[in-house]
């Protein structure tokens, strides 16, 4: 792989985001996502686990045979899973009872199968640490939104419960924006995932077509001014 840092960083936050690009990890983005507070407890330990995983493929990438590949990089990502499963039962045990079994699920999340098969098992460890990082933060801010505009819209509220993962610093993170708000039953039901994330994904091809066509013509734009330049011939 010869990907530059740059276009790896771009990638995992934008170009190429998990959730909003390859539409992978869909259960647990639209499960979990009722509050702010349980998108970022998943997103830091997918994160977490896309790390671990991607450093140890890259590391071993020599040593193992391509035709049991799958099977090797499958028991790698489910034994770093069970390893942050334990921790977060030991020292986050409000949140890991909150997201249940969407802990252990991780292992079965695509995304992260997928990097260390196409990026972490072809290239060096600090390029595909570098990957898993971004990547996993880019999903991380997709159920961090998601959750946050449900959780508003379900609760009035942000950060909720925050203390579940910070302690004491965390209840002054949790804010209270709509007093006496009697909730958008839609917003904190399943099909307000759907509609969240689609409207997420409409919002990022906007944009994404807005900086083309702005790209266009600053093109355009350059090549008028070289012909102006140019001696009549």
């Amino acid at each position: 792989m010869d990907k530059s840092y740059s276009e790896i960083n771009r990638d995992g936050l934008w170009s190429n985001n998990v959730a909003l690009v390859q539409i992978l990890g869909l259960c647990p983005l639209l499960a979990v996502t009722s509050s702010a507070v349980n998108g970022l407890g998943l997103g830091m330990a997918t994160t977490l686990t896309l790390i671990l995983s991607s450093l140890i493929v890259s590391l071993i990438r020599n040593q193992v045979k391509s035709e049991v590949r799958i099977p090797v990089f499958v028991m790698i990502i489910a034994s770093v899973v069970t390893a942050i499963e334990l921790a977060m039962n030991a020292y986050f045990y409000e949140l890991y009872k909150i997201l249940g079994i969407f802990v252990p699920l991780i292992v079965t999340n695509c995304s992260i199968l997928g990097r260390a098969e196409a990026f972490a098992s072809k290239t060096t460890p600090d390029k595909a640490t570098l990957d898993a990082l971004m990547m996993g933060l880019g999903f991380t801010a997709v159920l961090v939104v998601l959750g946050s505009m449900r959780e508003i819209l379900g609760h009035g509220t942000l950060m909720a419960h925050a203390d579940l993962m910070f302690g004491e610093v965390g209840k002054m993170l949790s804010v209270t924006l709509i007093d006496d708000y009697r909730g958008f039953l839609l917003a904190i039901l399943p099909p307000g995932a759907f509609v969240g994330l689609g409207l997420l994904i409409a919002l990022k091809n906007v944009i994404d077509e807005r900086s083309k066509i702005k790209r266009s013509k600053v093109a355009i734009a350059q090549v008028s001014a070289n012909a102006a330049d140019q001696p009549a011939g």
